[in-house]
């Protein structure tokens, strides 16, 4: 399964319809009350305000400060793709940074930001330790999951600051997180009750048959249809152009992670919210994903003891609109943030090398850490 034994491709014979409580996945019955029940209690989520943990500090014009002007130097553009660089008061408020990639700063920079796929893959190296300023912080960038990022042992004990995906990183951005309504996001449409002519749709372009995420298609696509799009797949019809306007035809989504890891959620679940279909997912733990969205925003492959009972509730739900809105409705009053790659990561780590002027840390333990 996800390489830590918590979810494996069921045998076919199992269970019939299955209709769980969203937050006791393990304790699941074949009673319609429970759904009901979990629906009563997201309605009084809705009306209590759901609580949105874990968020970035958001990105805006600070109040005027006497810390000093700093440069940040990116060592390399991600993947050898080289952009240009943001104006960060301009574009994002934020004020005091200046950003360079021009690698004869080195020497004034006061902070340097290396993405670790370029140095892991060898067509660049660390910046050098001979002639490095005393209190320059190198931030370690990454945004792939510990199943694709290797070499961590080789840097160990090298960085200052952890900029990734991961909420407990020194620097936290993830792929997308909800902000309330008015909190400069994308507002999420509201939930409709307009019948959609698909049912499950999965836009895959890595196809790895030994990844978990291909074995579940393969089961899952033995009960219902499930209309694959991508380099994998159909190409995007012409004409709906963005997976988002693909997905708006669907009423699911697998948004399956290549790997399983903590905080590992990609654009993937956050292109669903948008497109306004209910995500089915495959990644880290339930628990871990209410950490950024309501239990009833989201279907997780874990709620099922069996691919099978996943599809018959797939089924019923699309037989019955009124259940199927459950899911939706706490979309009202809420909007999605998803960060621009890679100017918006740079002001991000710009800004927080600002506060972080005369500190001194050193990153220690960098591969436990990130493959925890």
């Amino acid at each position: 399964g996800d390489g830590g034994g918590r979810w494996r491709v069921m045998s076919k014979d199992t269970h019939s319809v299955l209709f769980p409580t969203p937050r006791r996945p393990d304790s699941c019955k074949c009673d319609c009350h429970f759904l009901t029940a979990g629906l009563v209690a997201a309605a009084f989520l809705v009306l209590l305000g759901f609580s949105l943990p874990h968020l970035p500090e958001p990105l805006a014009l600070e109040p005027a400060t006497t810390a000093p002007e700093v440069t940040l130097l990116i060592w390399t553009h991600p993947f050898g793709r080289k952009r240009p660089l943001p104006d960060c008061l301009a574009r994002y408020g934020v004020d005091g940074c200046v950003l360079t990639d021009d690698r004869f700063e080195y020497a004034r920079a006061d902070g340097v930001l290396v993405h670790h796929r370029d140095v892991a893959a060898g067509t660049a190296e660390l910046p050098p330790e001979v002639g490095r300023p005393s209190g320059q912080k190198w931030i370690w960038l990454n945004y792939e999951s510990p199943s694709h990022t290797p070499d961590l042992w080789r840097l160990e004990g090298r960085f200052n600051l952890t900029m990734t995906y991961r909420a407990d990183s020194d620097i936290f951005l993830p792929y997308g997180y909800l902000v309330h309504k008015h909190g400069g996001g994308q507002p999420l449409s509201e939930p409709s009750r307009t019948s959609r002519p698909g049912l499950v749709a999965w836009v895959v372009s890595n196809w790895v048959d030994s990844q978990a995420r291909v074995a579940f298609y393969y089961q899952l696509s033995q009960y219902i249809q499930v209309d694959v799009f991508g380099r994998a797949g159909h190409s995007i019809p012409e004409g709906l152009g963005s997976v988002v306007r693909l997905v708006k035809h669907y009423h699911f989504y697998l948004a399956l992670e290549n790997s399983q890891h903590t905080d590992y959620i990609t654009e993937k679940l956050w292109n669903a919210v948008l497109a306004g279909a209910v995500p089915v997912v495959l990644g880290p733990t339930r628990k871990n994903y209410e950490r950024f969205l309501p239990p009833e925003a989201f279907i997780h492959v874990d709620d099922f003891p069996s691919v099978k009972a996943l599809a018959l509730y797939l089924l019923a739900l699309r037989r019955d609109p009124a259940r199927l809105l459950g899911h939706l409705r706490w979309r009202t009053g809420f909007g999605l943030r998803q960060p621009a790659f890679w100017g918006e990561h740079y002001c991000t780590a710009c800004r927080a090398l600002r506060k972080n002027i005369g500190r001194t840390h050193v990153v220690r333990d960098l591969t436990r850490w990130f493959e925890s």
